[in-house]
């Protein structure tokens, strides 16, 4: 299969999966879209939003029809490294024995992740990073694919901690879940109130998956659209001669060269769930928000002036 053949079957089977999705989640066209363009761009997602908005039931339900191993972990304010990556237990011929955590699977939902303290945290941050995890000096293979999709409360709620700057920027996206419109919520409680069961189909599976990533890597891209990318994230750092007059005054840190990595790749998939076969500066602009609103750190000038992260991206590009 030819790239171009793998690009158009991805088209239908992209469709498909939406259509699938769309059975169990009423809307939310655009958090459903940036999931599944850092799925196939092997990235991580942080979904933020108020609880109740169905971010778990999402994530389960794309899971589901992705046909890939699923492990939920419940973040809490007790929970440790070792309830995640797993620990050596003695066997009874009195011989140290690895088992395994719930973070050796393909899909790991880490819900709630700022309810749990910094310490049980950064237990993620080697798996998101390296696909792998080290216990008692042994390192252990992550299966492929692996992805962390964590849920987040806002942090202004009680009881969270928020993410260190490191943290965040190993997720590709930081995608706000918002409330339904009024029509959606009906639909929403029209379906949730009966007794239907929604049996879903599997559409893809994980070879599929793998191939997928590999065909969106290849996809090459121009030079314009490369300095585009760069020159965007350039614009994000106060001292810096692209800088612009919004940047000086709003905003404290910048994002770093994983911004300008994660603007290329998100562009080429985003090219390619739209049937192209080369990203153009339009695909750029399509995942700039979300990979670049928790990459940015405001000033207490953005603050008080009421200047939205959304706001300032939006000037920048």
């Amino acid at each position: 299969m030819t790239d171009k053949e793998g690009i158009d079957l991805l088209v239908q089977k992209y469709g498909a999966l939406k259509t699938e999705i769309h059975k169990v989640i009423v809307g939310q066209e655009d958090v459903v879209d940036q999931v599944l363009i850092s799925i196939f761009s092997r990235g991580h997602c942080l979904l933020v939003g108020v609880p109740g908005l169905a971010k778990t039931l999402l994530v389960n339900t794309i899971s589901e029809c992705l046909g890939l191993g699923f492990n939920r972990v419940q973040f809490t304010p007790d929970l440790m490294p070792s309830d995640i990556i797993g620990s050596e237990i003695l066997d009874e011929n009195k011989h140290f024995k690895f088992l395994k955590g719930p973070i050796f699977s393909n899909i790991i939902l880490a819900d709630e992740i700022n309810r749990t303290p910094p310490k049980t945290r950064a237990a993620l941050l080697e798996a998101m990073q390296e696909k792998r995890v080290t216990a008692a000096g042994t390192t252990y293979k992550l299966p492929e694919p692996f992805f962390v999709l964590a849920t987040q409360n806002p942090i202004e709620q009680e009881g969270t901690y928020p993410l260190p700057e490191a943290q965040l920027d190993r997720f590709m996206f930081n995608i706000w879940v918002d409330y339904p419109t009024f029509q959606e919520e009906m639909a929403i409680v029209k379906s949730t109130t009966s007794d239907n069961k929604i049996k879903l189909k599997e559409i893809i599976s994980a070879e599929e998956i793998i191939q997928f990533q590999e065909i969106v890597r290849r996809i090459p891209v121009a030079d314009n659209v490369l300095e585009y990318a760069v020159k965007l994230v350039a614009k994000t750092r106060a001292e810096n001669e692209f800088s612009t007059d919004i940047t000086k005054e709003f905003i404290t840190w910048g994002a770093g060269p994983r911004a300008s990595q994660y603007l290329i790749v998100g562009a080429k998939c985003h090219a390619a769930l739209h049937g192209k076969y080369s990203p153009d500066i339009e695909d750029v602009k399509a995942v700039a928000k979300p990979i670049l609103r928790h990459r940015l750190v405001k000033n207490y000038r953005a603050e008080a002036e009421g200047y939205s992260m959304d706001k300032i991206i939006e000037s920048l590009l």
